[in-house]
């Protein structure tokens, strides 16, 4: 008996979630406890403005800039998924080039305190930004390829700490023996994360504003750029997928992690006019962040060494996370009106079993 429970303790996965206050660090971590892992949840905000809190978790509130918070955050487990990063939506990295850039502390830091402590896996969020630009100037993008990151012309500012911090993962392996994986998301989207305060990516961004028209009689959205511009979305439940997934492969280098269903912005914006049941009166704003032209992934690779790529519909994963940013919406009114206008924080904890 007392042997069967040492075994089954020593079986136990021990995994750090960082980032694990923000959108997809909070699902991971959820997945992650679902699947009987021992889970430490680290994230720098405060513990009330974490998307998600699961009471099972080890969580701790940690500056991971700081390379002691590292060593702290790893040590007596033997995984990491790394997924921190000072980031957002386009119109956050093209005005914040230098706080995503410092970022690169975070990985360097995370390496080394992995290194030294005797993590056995190391998982690396890194971005579709870290893609050659010249390589997405057409909006029919046929999809990038892993190898299209090189000659390097990454997104400023945050495609090339991206870049960067992947070949650390790289260097760690080779010198070190760390085994390392890297996936690049390409636009993750769902409930639980941000909506509003600048840092909200496309999906949520336009789900808000299609809500306003309902909450606040706004009958006019304003669409960055022509709305031409193409991107691919993957919902979060793919998304997580595909994190465990690769974590436990086999996969050596940088690989896309990302739906190849691509549409135009203004697509976008139809979808969540049809999921809303109304349509409202579209201005163009040429002068704001959109990014680059076009963008998709590629998923030739993830098939080949997965069978499987992230295939969740976009008017599926739009549908909830629509519902859930609408839930939200309807609370922050009610809030501001029984607070006499104040205007919250914006971040939503969610605390669980």
């Amino acid at each position: 008996m007392n042997l069967k429970i040492q075994m089954n303790q020593t079986m136990t996965k021990k995994a750090v979630v960082t980032g694990a206050g923000g959108f997809i660090g909070g699902h991971l971590t959820g997945k992650l406890l679902n699947m009987g892992y021992l889970v430490r949840a680290v994230d720098k905000k405060p513990l009330n403005q974490w998307y998600q809190v699961f009471e099972k978790a080890d969580n701790l509130v940690l500056d991971l800039n700081i390379r002691e918070n590292c060593y702290r955050a790893v040590n007596g487990y033997n995984e990491v998924f790394n997924l921190a990063a000072d980031m957002g939506g386009m119109g956050f990295i093209e005005t914040h080039k230098a706080d995503c850039m410092l970022s690169v502390l975070i990985n360097t830091h995370m390496l080394m305190a992995a290194r030294d402590c005797g993590i056995e896996r190391y998982f690396y969020s890194s971005s579709a930004c870290v893609y050659n630009g010249e390589k997405q100037t057409d909006p029919d993008n046929p999809g990038l390829k892993e190898s299209d990151a090189y000659p390097a012309l990454a997104e400023d500012g945050y495609g090339w700490e991206k870049l960067f911090s992947e070949r650390m993962c790289r260097h760690f392996m080779e010198d070190y023996g760390l085994t390392t994986r890297v996936a690049r998301f390409h636009n993750v989207y769902g409930p639980y994360g941000t909506y509003d305060g600048g840092r909200e990516k496309a999906p949520a961004a336009i789900c808000r504003k299609v809500i306003d028209k309902e909450l606040y009689g706004k009958d006019e959205i304003v669409i960055w750029g022509d709305g031409h511009q193409t991107r691919s979305f993957m919902y979060i439940d793919d998304c997580i997928k595909g994190i465990i997934d690769i974590m436990y492969s086999d996969i050596e280098e940088p690989i896309n992690l990302g739906s190849s269903e691509m549409v135009s912005i203004n697509q976008l914006v139809d979808y969540v006019e049809d999921i809303a049941g109304y349509k409202l009166k579209r201005k163009y704003d040429p002068d704001a962040p959109k990014g680059v032209r076009g963008r998709n992934s590629d998923n030739t690779l993830i098939r080949k060494y997965l069978n499987w790529e992230p295939s969740i519909p976009l008017r599926e994963g739009l549908k909830k996370t629509y519902a859930w940013i609408r839930e939200q919406m309807i609370r922050d009114k009610e809030m501001m009106q029984k607070n006499k206008g104040k205007k919250g924080h914006g971040y939503r904890s969610v605390f669980n079993d």
